[in-house]
């Protein structure tokens, strides 16, 4: 077996791109042994949340603090090449636009430099009760606008 080296979490200046690194599990595999295609989904959603993370916001904290929570609206993904089990993978996100209640990332899963997955997700920020439009906290879409490129 193969080692894949990951890059560590962490965001890149130069590249305004986060990698997130993730392991291919079992759970994560039809009965061949491929990752199957609902989890990269999974893993594109591990990344965002662990780069909103990295600005120093979480989702429950936005939530309790701000009330309100964000939702995909649209997510177009290329399956490219399989992953398969025990893969390293890292997960990239890249903002690629910021409004005040929609944001749109540009995301990528690669074994080394094997290009898996490519995917442009939309992001809606609303309100936790009525899950209507709001505006993206303004600490929050300060940190989000300095990671644009």
């Amino acid at each position: 077996m193969t080692r894949i080296a990951v890059r560590p979490a962490r965001l890149q200046p130069e590249l305004f791109t986060y990698t997130f690194p993730v392991r291919v599990y079992f759970e994560n595999t039809d009965a061949g042994g491929v990752v199957y295609h609902a989890e990269y989904l999974k893993f594109l959603e591990r990344a965002r949340t662990e780069w909103l993370r990295h600005l120093g916001f979480d989702h429950q904290a936005l939530a309790r603090n701000h009330r309100v929570v964000f939702v995909v609206t649209q997510a177009v993904v290329d399956f490219l090449k399989p992953a398969r089990l025990d893969d390293n993978v890292g997960v990239s996100v890249q903002l690629e636009s910021l409004g005040k209640v929609r944001c749109a990332f540009v995301q990528e899963i690669r074994r080394e430099d094997d290009l898996l997955v490519h995917a442009k997700v939309s992001v809606a920020c609303v309100s936790g009760e009525l899950f209507k439009p709001a505006e993206i906290p303004e600490a929050l879409r300060r940190k989000m606008q300095a990671s644009l490129p």
